[in-house]
Order: C-alpha cells, then structure tokens, then sequence
C-alpha cells in the first residue's frame, strides 16, 4: 500500500528514475511546475553523497533551514509504495501574500510513468493528512484552470472553489480552492 514518507536515502534508484521522466516531460512540454526536476544535475546526485546532502536540504526545509529570502518552512514527503518512488508533495506551513494569491499551502506532483492510477487523490487525502498534523485546519489548493486532472483532484478530496484569478500574461488563470483538513 502506497504512504507518504520523509525523503530518504533508501529511494535513490527510484527516485532519480522518477526525476529522468520528469526532465524529458520538461524538455518536451516545458511545464514551469517541473522546473525543480529539470534544474537537478542526475549525474551529480547519482553519488550517494551528493544523494544524502540533497535529502538532508529537503528535511532541513521543514525546520526553516536554508532557506531562500520569502521562502517559508514546508515539510516535502514522497509517495512510495515499496521501494519505489511515485510522487512528492510539499506542504507550506504558512502563507505568504503570494502563496495566497497563487501556491497555496500542498503542491504535489506524481511522476509521469504513474498518473492516471488514482495516484494523485491518494497523495492530496494523504497530504491534507499530515498538514492537520502540522496545525493547518483549511489548507488552500491551487491549480492552472486548464489542468482539469488536477482540478478534479482537488475537487474529489472536498475543495471548496473561492476564486478564479486571473493568470499573469501569457499564462492561465489559476483555481483557489480551501479544504478543511
């Protein structure tokens, strides 16, 4: 049975499999949500150092740890089932006017080889989980109005639509739903 768990150093192979697909989607499609993948130097990570490091940063986000100017503390967390790899989430643990607007308290993505198996509630049911854990009653959900998976996603873990807002130029409009976790 799939579940969430802290990065870790056991996932490696799948991972970094995972991170490959995600890149060639990247370079295919150009989809700005996978940006982070496209940026990972898969040879560099390939190193068991270089792979530890990578998870430790991940871990230390959740304490504030490192962190860029504007960026806030979010607990990242992989689906697995097994040994292997299907998707991450990144819960926010506070909103800055931006997140507001745009980002929202959970994004989650699944790698490409695993979507369309109902993946992708499974890791929302389960994010919305561990963001109660973490104190947030009403997590906010965002999406691009064209991404219908996602919006149907959102909708089928309770989301509850506030407001469409209007994308930035050349971009589409984004969906702001509120689930109470």
């Amino acid at each position: 049975m799939p579940n969430l768990v802290a990065p870790s150093i056991k996932y490696k192979r799948s991972f970094l499999e995972a991170a490959a697909e995600y890149q060639k989607e990247y370079k295919e499609t150009g989809n700005q949500r996978l940006e982070r993948y496209a940026k990972l130097n898969l040879d560099k990570l390939n190193d068991s150092g270089e792979f530890e490091n990578f998870v430790n940063k991940l871990k230390a986000q959740a304490k504030g740890e490192g962190l860029p100017e504007g960026y806030v503390p979010s607990s990242v967390f992989w689906l697995v089932d097994g040994e292997e790899f299907i998707g991450q989430v990144d819960i926010r643990h506070r909103l800055t006017p931006l997140l507001k607007e745009t980002g929202g308290h959970i994004g989650y993505d699944i790698r490409p080889s695993k979507r369309k198996q109902g993946y992708g509630k499974l890791i929302l049911k389960l994010a919305l989980e561990k963001a109660k854990e973490l104190g947030i009653k009403d997590a906010l959900v965002t999406c691009d109005v064209t991404n219908t998976v996602s919006k149907k996603v959102i909708e089928a873990n309770g989301g509850k639509l506030e407001s469409q807002l209007k994308g930035a130029v050349g971009k589409p409009d984004k969906l702001r739903y509120w689930i109470h976790t």
